[in-house]
């Protein structure tokens, strides 16, 4: 397996410090606002290596944070009249929503910067003692020159910093481009005590205290938003090696931005998108995929036909899983497991894909090659037992494939058509794939409309038929007849 390491800036083999077992901290969000589409990439990106991680056979450990003391969220709470940490809740809870929906799993920490001020200090109190840091009127600040491999992840030059207008001001500082490490208290701000007076951390400091905190002092990998490299992870490298005269990280690995036209998206520039905007008119499946579709350490360009055409693709994927249950094969189950041998060439290739630097384009392209063959595959199934038991397999083989890119997660619900309504599928009944999300009420108006369908079709008054199918059509799904039932599914694009 090869991964592109920022700090090398080439593909290297990952070797994990100890064998066997993997360690990664990913950067997490700075909760003061809804997150958007771009923190859902940067999410979903990490997700995936981390599945993909464990598929693989390791044994991963997982930390992402939460920086909930910052600039941002006390001009929120006071904008609001409440507390600094009831903004960090409230938003830190919309969050993890936001993650659930799009099947981002929790990472095994997730600690909050405020949980873990003493850690934070104690890191500092080491780099004052080492000639490192310096104090100025209760501020504490990272001598940047002190440290000789300033700018080897960013590639920045020192001296070209100087120039750079993202260098923040102050007199009091040795040189204009060190950075806070320990903020003296102001007021109408959190403060906490420390040996320097009342204060609050620095950016930069939360994420080297908590990341060593669970991980050791040297951990594999560290993930985060390609805006992060400078200055934030150039720092985090900085008071890390400088306090602790260790490697601080082996690979870096950063994904690229979420572009809405030319402009990155971010909040800064107000182009944002929520996520929660985003979930209502598409499928999270879809957003998903959709993402994925790029390579990670490429810029994605947003484009409503371009969701279309993942939502369709989506659907290719799921009429596949209800056609094995409608079989009367579960995906999961022990006799489809059994018949894996002859797709096995497609888990080798999506392998080959995903070892080289997670690889989700060429990975999804194998899995939709693997569809297209078991389309081919279908008819027979419905007719052979030995067919049907081998497209059982490969269906299988599918969703097992896709789970590790977080998709078919979720097996769909089936349902009868009956007078009343629709009611669990025995075997030897007319069978409807309803989505989870359809509200009861529509699921039943439509399984009424289905059964008069039926008993039309069962007359030979086609007509009817068809004016009953355009009526579905109209309430946004589509009725597909298949060899043991009927499958209705959500019609392709944006929701209502």
């Amino acid at each position: 397996m090869k991964v592109y390491n920022t700090l090398t800036r080439t593909k290297e083999e990952l070797v994990p410090l100890t064998p066997g077992q993997l360690r990664m901290y990913v950067c997490g969000v700075t909760v003061y606002d809804l997150s958007h589409i771009g923190h859902a990439r940067s999410a979903i990106v990490f997700d995936v290596i981390r599945r993909y991680l464990l598929f693989k056979g390791y044994r991963v450990t997982v930390v992402k944070n939460f920086t909930d003391v910052d600039d941002r969220i006390i001009r929120r709470a006071n904008a609001d009249g409440v507390a600094a940490r009831e903004i960090a809740e409230r938003y830190i809870a919309e969050y993890q929503a936001d993650m659930a929906s799009l099947g981002v799993r929790p990472a095994d920490v997730e600690p909050k910067a405020t949980e873990h001020i003493p850690q934070m200090i104690a890191l500092i109190e080491r780099l004052v003692a080492g000639g490192f840091a310096y104090v100025v009127d209760g501020d504490v600040y990272f001598e940047v020159r002190s440290f000789p491999g300033y700018g080897k992840l960013s590639g920045k030059n020192l001296d070209e910093l100087l120039a750079g207008a993202r260098v923040e001001v102050d007199e009091r500082k040795r040189d204009p481009r060190d950075f806070a490490l320990w903020k003296s208290a102001k007021p109408g701000e959190p403060s906490w005590a420390s040996p320097w007076g009342p204060g609050r951390p620095g950016w930069h400091i939360e994420c080297s205290a908590m990341s060593m905190q669970y991980l050791g002092e040297s951990f594999d990998l560290h993930g985060g938003g390609e805006d992060l490299i400078f200055p934030h992870h150039e720092c985090e490298i900085a008071q890390s090696e400088a306090a602790t005269r260790k490697p601080f990280v082996k690979v870096w690995v950063h994904n690229g931005f979420v572009n809405l036209g030319a402009a990155k998206m971010s909040k800064s520039l107000g182009n944002t998108l929520t996520i929660k905007e985003f979930a209502k008119r598409h499928d999270p499946q879809a957003i998903r995929l959709w993402l994925l579709g790029t390579h990670y350490r490429n810029p994605v360009e947003f484009a409503e036909d371009r969701m279309r055409e993942t939502a369709r693709a989506l659907e290719r994927l799921q009429r596949l899983r209800v056609d094995a249950r409608m079989f009367g094969i579960e995906p999961d189950s022990r006799s489809a497991r059994e018949t894996v041998d002859p797709w096995r060439a497609f888990r080798d290739r999506f392998e080959a894909a995903m070892d080289d630097d997670f690889n989700t384009p060429q990975a999804l392209g194998v899995i939709f090659e693997l569809a297209h063959a078991l389309y081919d595959r279908r008819d027979a199934a419905s007719r052979e037992p030995q067919a049907r038991a081998e497209f059982g397999g490969g269906v299988q083989e599918m969703v097992s494939l896709a789970n590790v890119l977080g998709v078919l997660e979720q097996a769909p619900e089936m349902h009868v058509v009956s007078a009343g309504g629709t009611v669990p599928a025995p075997t030897d009944s007319v069978r409807v794939w309803v989505f989870p999300e359809m509200e009861s009420t529509l699921r039943d108006r439509i399984g009424r409309l289905l059964e008069e369908r039926h008993e039309a079709r069962a007359r030979k008054d086609f007509a009817r038929a068809d004016a009953l199918r355009a009526e579905i059509q109209a309430l946004g799904f589509l009725v597909e007849d298949i060899p043991n039932g009927v499958r209705l599914a959500p019609k392709s694009g944006p929701r209502s």
